[in-house]
């Protein structure tokens, strides 16, 4: 039984028994994909809304400087993300420098570990006052600390990153085996972003729940405030309001009646619930994902790196350019920088003010993970059928169609909101297949700089992923927050001005960058069998 089982997992990853890789490494590796993930979405999926809806940055009239409240945060998302994505190429240069016992790739997950710890609980730190930046106190200083502290993160995000993704070709050089391994990678991957972007809203939107209004009514003759159903009638009287008195939202039973008063301590509420449930949520992911890097750190090995001079940074650059298979997917990832802003704070935004109902942004998550999924057990058997080029190619002209459709149905009736269901899970689709595909052949691309100049430079080729994945995470937070601003959505109030707008951007930026991204394919000429000569003439070189 044991025997059969391990044969599974050889046959899973395509390894051999003694030689080479073993399936304890790939899956010690997935096992840290987890825990990345963990720390990745957290803050690229919310650190957007804790800005803009827990600290209320985007409440109505806050400014921070000359610039509306939400826009400044869009503007953060975008520069700071780009910034640092930037900052790739010069880890990698470092990656490709470094020479220990452990190897080039795999210290980084143990030094690593801790610092992005710390700086990920940093970023949601509950301690300014969100009543205090919606009625504009203290609003510039909160927002440069914060800043600071996003900027500090995504800087050490990078220094553990670039390295966990260059680690896939260090541990072999058999394109098959190493797209098996990213594939099980990827999926892991999944499972961590997944729990976060599933149980997170659901969280935050149980415990908010009480404090939501949707088109406050005052009634002087009944000496109450009713709200919409859909958040459930609360009164002024009602234990909500009592709640609010006893933790000094209001002052008196009697200022809860008049002047919108209540509208502000249901909003203070509100946040002052959502900025805690943040930070919480944040120690609580940083603690499970610290053992996952530990644990990867310990059970992989490199057994295929360089051990020659370390290269400088400007030869390093010098090789990223003469890599012009990379260069290609490097532009292709950047024009597809807006094909999933629907997972990103767009979605959230749309779940919440749109659809009344924060916890459907976890629905909106759950359905690509369908097609995801059975793209990504598919992707080994596509890339033998169509190539990886090919698969990818397919699947984005498909995805970008499938985005169009979903425009012109639109979401305002049940039968529309079933054909975008519908859309979400062929979405996965795409979504899948370049969740895993793009690493394969960032891979191969480090074989192909290894044949056309003897060098590999795994960290400076992975760099350009991880650069692919912040600018598609800047990209979406960008045009997400600036969607409060599009759509007019008043985020201490809840009203949302042009609805429709909020819709048209999510969906036709997705669409237009499927399409965009699948040009400059095209002109990628690596395929599976042109790799498997180029590492033969490798191997012949060095016998």
């Amino acid at each position: 039984m044991k025997k059969e089982k391990g044969m599974f997992l050889h046959n899973l990853f395509g390894t051999k028994p003694g030689e080479g890789v073993q399936p304890k490494e790939a899956i010690a590796y997935s096992i840290t994909g987890i825990g990345q993930n963990f720390i990745c979405t957290i803050v690229g999926s919310y650190i957007a809304v804790f800005m803009t809806d827990a600290l209320l940055f985007g409440a109505d009239g806050v400014k921070v400087g000359f610039l509306d409240g939400a826009k400044a945060v869009a503007v953060l998302m975008l520069v700071a993300r780009i910034f640092d994505a930037f900052n790739d190429p010069i880890m990698g240069s470092f990656v490709d420098k470094t020479r220990t016992k452990w190897g080039k790739c795999r210290p980084y997950l143990k030094w690593m570990a801790v610092p992005i710890g710390v700086m990920t609980i940093l970023c949601f730190l509950p301690l300014f006052k969100a009543d205090n930046i919606a009625k504009g106190i203290g609003v510039n200083s909160a927002f440069a600390i914060i800043s600071i502290i996003y900027v500090i993160w995504s800087v050490v995000y990078t220094v553990a990153d670039v390295p966990y993704w260059g680690l896939s070709t260090c541990m072999t050089n058999n394109t098959e085996t190493r797209s098996n391994i990213l594939t099980v990678a990827r999926m892991a991957c999944t499972v961590g972003a997944g729990a976060v972007t599933v149980f997170l809203p659901i969280i935050t939107g149980a415990l908010t729940k009480q404090y939501k209004y949707v088109g406050p009514v005052l009634d002087e003759a009944k000496n109450v405030v009713e709200y919409n159903d859909y958040y459930e009638i609360l009164a002024a009287k009602a234990d909500a309001i009592q709640n609010m008195m006893a933790q000094g939202y209001l002052e008196s039973e009697a200022v809860a009646t008049f002047n919108g008063t209540v509208i502000q301590g249901l909003e203070a509420a509100n946040a002052d619930v959502l900025k805690w449930t943040y930070f919480i949520a944040a120690v609580v992911l940083v603690v499970a994902a610290l053992p996952m890097f530990f644990y990867g750190f310990k059970n992989t090995k490199e057994h295929f790196t360089t051990t020659d001079t370390p290269p400088s940074f400007s030869h390093n650059i010098k090789l990223l350019f003469k890599n012009k298979e990379l260069l290609l997917i490097v532009l292709s990832g950047i024009l597809g920088g807006a094909r999933m802003v629907y997972s990103y704070t767009g979605g959230l935004y749309f779940a919440k003010y749109i659809l009344k109902n924060e916890g459907m942004y976890s629905t909106i998550t759950l359905l690509v993970v369908p097609g995801g999924l059975i793209a990504s057990l598919l992707v080994p058997w596509m890339a033998k059928k169509f190539t990886k080029k090919w698969s990818y190619i397919i699947v984005h002209l498909f995805g970008g169609v499938v985005m169009l459709a979903m425009f012109f149905v639109g979401y305002e009736s049940t039968g529309a909101l079933i054909f975008a269901a519908i859309g979400l899970v062929l979405l996965g689709i795409p979504q899948g297949v370049n969740n895993i595909i793009t690493y394969a052949m960032i891979g191969d691309t480090v074989d192909y700089l290894e044949w056309k100049t003897g060098e590999r430079g795994e960290g400076i080729c992975y760099a350009m992923q991880t650069l692919i994945n912040k600018i598609g995470m800047a990209v979406g937070a960008f045009i997400g927050v600036m969607s409060l601003s599009i759509a007019n959505i008043n985020t201490k109030t809840y009203e949302v001005g042009d609805p429709d707008k909020l819709w048209a951007v999510l969906v036709i930026s997705g669409a237009v960058s499927m399409f965009a991204c699948a040009v400059p394919m095209f002109f990628y000429t690596i395929t599976e069998k042109r790799q498997a000569q180029m590492v033969a003439e490798i191997e012949a070189r060095k016998e």
